[in-house]
Parts: C-alpha cells; sequence; structure tokens
C-alpha cells in the first residue's frame, strides 16, 4: 500500500486528486497539505473533496517534514514546490511534480533526483503521453517538409504560457529533428512578420474561461494537414495519471523519472 500525500490539497487539483486517491486500489491517503494561512486548516480533505469524511485533516506544510507517507503529489505553484521539494530531500520522502513553469530552476530538481526518487512531468495525462510518443514518429516521418505549429488552451487562472506540455510536445518535435527549441520557437506573431521560416515551430496560445487542456500539434505540408490532437475534459485525467505514478515511485530508488518511465513508454 502507498501512502500518499498531497500538496495544496484544498485547490481545485488537489481535490480531484482526493477523491481518485479515494478510489484507487493499493493507495492511501494519509496527509494533505497547505499554505500556513489557508482557511481550510483543520478541515478533513475528504468532506472538501466532497467524498465523504476521511479523517484526514489539512495541514500547514510547516509539518511536511514531520508526517510519515512515501510519496507526496504536487500541483501547486513553483515556489512552492521547490520547497517541499526540500523538505522531501530532507526526509528521504519521494515527490510527483505536475506543477509547470520551472525553467532554469528545473535544475534543483534534478539535483534532488540524485538522492530521491522523483517524477517530474509537465503532463501526468496518460494520453498526451502518448501523443508525445506519436509527435515522434511523426517528426520522423515528415522531417522537414513541413510547417509545424503548436496550438494550446487552457482556463483563464493558468499563470504560464505556453503550457509546460505544449513545450514539451516543441521539445520533442525539435529533438528528432535535430534543432534546439531554443533558437527555433516562435511564440505569437503580431504585425509585418514576413514569410515563414520553415526551420521554426510555432506556438498559440489562449486563455479562457474554463477550458481544462488543449493541445494540437499540426505538420502542414503541400496539399495536407496532419494534426495531433490531446482535449482534456476533466482534471481526473491528470489526477488519475499522478496517482498511478505515485504508486509506480513508491516502489522506485532516487532517479529523475517521467511519465514515459511509469508507462513504460521509454524507448
Amino acid at each position: 500500500m502507498a501512502k500518499i500525500a498531497i500538496a495544496g490539497v484544498a485547490g481545485r487539483m488537489g481535490r480531484t486528486l482526493v477523491e481518485l486517491a479515494k478510489a484507487t486500489d493499493g493507495v492511501s491517503l494519509v496527509a494533505g497539505f497547505e499554505a500556513a494561512d489557508s482557511p481550510f486548516l483543520g478541515q478533513d480533505v475528504g468532506l472538501l473533496a466532497g467524498v465523504g469524511a476521511l479523517n484526514v485533516l489539512v495541514e500547514s506544510d510547516a509539518q511536511l517534514r514531520e508526517r510519515e507517507f512515501d510519496v507526496l503529489i504536487d500541483f501547486t505553484t513553483t515556489s512552492a514546490t521547490l520547497a517541499h521539494l526540500a523538505d522531501c530531500e530532507a526526509s528521504g520522502r519521494r515527490i510527483v511534480i505536475g506543477t509547470t513553469g520551472f525553467g532554469d530552476q528545473r535544475r534543483l530538481i534534478e539535483a534532488a533526483a540524485t538522492r530521491i526518487g522523483v517524477v517530474f512531468a509537465p503532463n501526468m495525462s496518460v494520453g498526451v503521453n502518448l501523443c508525445f510518443k506519436l509527435l515522434e514518429l511523426a517528426a520522423q516521418v515528415l522531417g522537414d517538409e513541413v510547417d509545424i505549429e503548436i496550438v494550446e488552451a487552457h482556463h483563464r487562472h493558468k499563470v504560464d504560457a505556453p503550457s509546460g506540455t505544449a513545450v514539451r510536445m516543441g521539445e520533442i518535435v525539435a529533438d528528432v529533428l535535430g534543432r534546439d527549441l531554443k533558437d527555433c520557437a516562435v511564440y505569437g506573431r503580431q504585425g509585418i512578420t514576413g514569410a515563414r521560416d520553415r526551420k521554426t515551430i510555432g506556438f498559440a496560445t489562449v486563455r479562457a474561461g474554463e477550458i481544462v487542456g488543449d493541445h494540437t500539434v499540426m505538420f502542414v505540408g503541400a496539399g495536407e494537414r496532419v494534426e495531433i490532437s490531446h482535449h482534456a475534459q476533466s482534471r481526473a485525467t491528470f489526477a488519475g495519471g499522478a496517482i498511478r505514478a505515485a504508486k509506480w515511485l513508491a516502489e522506485r530508488g532516487p532517479g529523475l523519472y517521467d511519465m514515459q518511465d511509469v508507462l513504460g513508454l521509454r524507448g
């Protein structure tokens, strides 16, 4: 039985994680954490999630190092996640990170993974990770003969753009084509931009309403267009993948893993 804890347990994703944890065999939810000033401290996480009392109360992040658990699942903010990562590293606990937008701070995650098990993925969805593999194949087959554009849409509350998933999609395609995404990415267009350079990879971002998450990669050539798309209809798709990752990680040693490892898609 994998003993898991959830950071940001009172948030939208946190409550979905509680619901999925209760419904998943082989998982025991033993702790839930929120910021020290959260109005939800002391409340039952099950009641917050609408699944009935679980006798697990929301605690302050300051209690994280003192609680016994195998794996922490974290979909919070970059600053909060890095603080939780340090706590897990200090106490020898594993962590599943679904937070995005780290940039150069990724090196801190990589360093921690030399001492503890870390699953770090821009998207925990099983379907999205299947799309990652399909993108490799599409890029291999279509090569430099197409224009490549990535369009993503999320809810109005998302704070980073483009999404971590969109960036990862771009990285996968660029790697296959022997390009460096930092050099070939174009983030939005405005005004007189001139003809498109085929060596670039374009990104377009939409933020509106309560869109859970849509991603489409277009490979556009002469007379045809190939699209690989994923449309998330519920946060449960991400939460389910994170729970699956936590169960998998509970039996692993130190290392930096992603969902390709969890799902056995590596190589």
